[in-house]
């Protein structure tokens, strides 16, 4: 079976469904509320798909009326005239419905933590940690999403060794989840005294945010450790044993955290990123069982990957995943992401069309 009859026949039943689950809502005695929540999102899920599908049925049949006045003499040139604008419209309306029937990423809408770590390139590699952070906070402002601070490990020279920080808002992930990687910087260091041009690097992790309801952690999976915080931070820190390190026994992970001078603060900040490191960790699981899902994603999300570079002297950015240069470093470093993200999401949505597509 071809693509197109594949298509129609899911549309039909997406009708279908759509209407069965109305009756169920509509039916007494009503669903319990637990299978009522569930039906409800099913339902509010599947609405702007049933409507674009009515959009085009609806097209489809303007089109067809408008073959049959092709036989009138008088009509023709003007049926043939409306048939060509229609067909366009027909045409962007089943692309746009095939976009709302690409499999949906369940974290798109979560909220994100980043991790940003110094890679190859000693202190220069540290303030390019720092700048990338900034790029962040800032393109976080441009959207009008919040960040806060969860943890910072900077060098004398203010670069930063790591930091991990919250960005909450709407649909961060969606936007920022092709963000993760090995990102390289190529220019002359502050500290350069003769003026040559040297390649530093960053690794950025973008997890989203897990809720309890998405990684349960076991009292009896952990070990949790106390100890006096060293450091930044005052005399307190050195008085109390206000750090924290967690280690999941299962996953060997571990996570440290002593910004706080409240041990309770560090514990609940411990077990924020140890869930967005196990959410992160069984979403890779399951990818990596689709093949066919890697190959239709951008990128790995693998933070040892090279997925871009900055260049200072030429003031461009080449993202390598799509081929995609732009000379707009300065603004992409103050916060101008869009051009690079709209890119990333679109080739996504592309290599995903095409996949869709190719399936009989």
């Amino acid at each position: 079976m071809g693509f197109q009859q594949t298509f129609k026949k899911r549309l039909d039943a997406i009708l279908v469904r759509f209407a069965e689950l109305q009756k169920v809502l509509e039916s007494e005695p009503a669903p319990a509320p637990t299978d009522l929540a569930k039906l409800l999102k099913e339902q509010s899920d599947l609405v702007p798909i049933v409507d674009a599908i009515e959009v085009l049925n609806r097209l489809e049949t303007e089109l067809l009326d408008l073959e049959a006045l092709k036989e009138d003499a008088a009509m023709r040139d003007l049926a043939f005239e409306e048939s060509a604008l229609l067909k366009d419209r027909l045409q962007k309306q089943e692309a746009q419905l095939k976009k709302l029937l690409l499999p949906k990423d369940r974290a798109d809408s979560k909220n994100v933590m980043v991790e940003i770590r110094q890679g190859t390139g000693g202190d220069e590699a540290a303030l390019f940690a720092r700048d990338l952070w900034q790029m962040y906070v800032r393109y976080a402002e441009q959207n009008k999403w919040t960040t806060h601070l969860l943890s910072l490990n900077t060098n004398d020279l203010g670069g930063v060794k790591e930091v991990i920080f919250g960005i909450k808002g709407s649909n961060v992930f969606s936007k920022l989840k092709f963000e993760s990687g090995v990102h390289r910087v190529q220019r002359v260091p502050a500290t350069e005294g003769a003026g040559r041009v040297h390649t530093s690097a960053a690794t950025v992790a973008v997890l989203p945010e897990a809720e309890e309801v998405d990684v349960v952690l076991r009292d009896e999976d952990l070990r949790i450790d106390t100890f006096r915080a060293s450091g930044a931070g005052g005399q307190h820190v050195n008085k109390t044993e206000s750090a924290i390190r967690i280690t999941h026994i299962p996953s060997g992970l571990v996570v440290q955290q002593q910004d706080e001078k409240s041990q309770h603060k560090n514990k609940a900040r411990a077990m924020k990123i140890l869930r967005a490191r196990l959410y992160a960790q069984e979403r890779a699981k399951e990818e990596a069982k689709r093949s066919d899902v890697r190959k239709s994603q951008v990128g790995s999300g693998d933070r040892s990957e090279r997925i871009r570079t900055y260049n200072y002297p030429q003031g461009r950015v080449s993202d390598h995943r799509i081929n995609l240069t732009l000379h707009q470093l300065p603004d992409i470093m103050a916060g101008a992401l869009d051009p690079l993200i709209e890119n990333l999401i679109a080739h996504d949505e592309s290599l995903k069309l095409t996949q869709l597509e190719s399936a009989d």
